[in-house]
């Protein structure tokens, strides 16, 4: 299949970018690392008379780390944020994510940018970018603003990006120091979209949980946080988890999620499968036991 004609746009400066994005209104298109949207424009799925394409821009490939964020350029890969030491370092969580995105082929070329920005539920780093409090990073013509994660995102492949803005980088806030994280999903084959996936975060002082939270992939319309602490808050971090506190996750889980049925999975399996993977999600995090009891 091939995309229907379009008009192609090679911008070396952001300010260029918005330019052109504001020059064709509607019609026009973001181009980083395409593992998204070339797809859905060779399918048809999408048509945009005007693809702005972005990697000429300079400055828009930096991993920049702070006491409090990590922020990720425009044009940064999954792969270059996922070797990225002091990233990783920072934020674990990153690591455990990327290394689930697709194929090693489609990290090198995709950005965790573009990702984010193409929205899409079944995808990992937008539970990331919410789970960790983010904010994106917009840039159009009326100037640059930024946009919390949980701001960001207003259903499948929708944004609250206007059509004049691009997204210059996101900020991951890192997590106060003992917090403990996992990423867990499952596929039908490694490297497709998720059936269902979570990304949990577990603070710790002392030997004791204080606060716990969930998001998830491919199992809500967009990325939320569940918070887990009223039933694990003043658990012992490293004891086996509790059968009774491991039953309220999974409850909590169910009521939180949303999944539709598709060819792969019906939603009961996707609520099933997300409570589960969420349990065992917080077993690794804790490195703790396994539930009492469990084979």
């Amino acid at each position: 299949m091939k995309p229907a004609p379009f008009v192609h746009h090679a911008p070396r400066t952001v300010d260029e970018a918005v330019g052109v994005l504001t020059d064709v209104s509607h019609d026009g298109k973001v181009l980083a690392g395409g593992q998204s949207l070339i797809p859905l424009l060779n399918m048809r799925l999408a048509s945009p008379g005007h693809l702005v394409d972005i990697n000429g821009v300079t400055g828009l490939d930096a991993v920049d780390v702070s006491d409090a964020w990590v922020r990720v350029g425009a044009l940064v890969r999954h792969a270059g944020l996922e070797r990225h030491d002091g990233a990783r370092d920072a934020l674990p969580l990153l690591g455990q994510a990327l290394r689930n995105v697709a194929h090693p082929a489609i990290r090198n070329r995709g950005t965790t940018v573009g990702s984010i920005a193409h929205a899409d539920p079944a995808g990992e780093m937008p539970a990331v970018l919410v789970l960790t409090g983010g904010v994106v990073e917009a840039v159009g013509a009326g100037g640059r603003r930024e946009i919390a994660a949980t701001d960001f995102f207003q259903g499948p492949l929708e944004t609250t990006l206007a059509h004049d803005e691009l997204v210059e980088a996101v900020r991951f806030g890192r997590f106060a120091p003992g917090t403990r994280t996992a990423f867990l999903e499952s596929a039908r084959r490694h490297g497709d979209y998720a059936i269902a996936g979570v990304a949990v975060a577990v603070g710790v002082v002392d030997g004791v949980v204080r606060s716990a939270r969930a998001s998830f992939v491919s199992v809500t319309s967009v990325p939320t946080v569940l918070d887990l602490s009223p039933v694990l808050a003043g658990s012992d971090a490293g004891a086996p988890v509790g059968a009774s506190v491991a039953d309220a996750v999974v409850e909590l889980v169910r009521g939180h999620v949303d999944p539709e049925p598709d060819i792969h999975a019906t939603a009961d399996y996707r609520r099933m499968l997300s409570a589960e993977l969420t349990r065992r999600a917080l077993v690794s995090a804790l490195g703790a036991q396994d539930v009492e009891g469990a084979a």
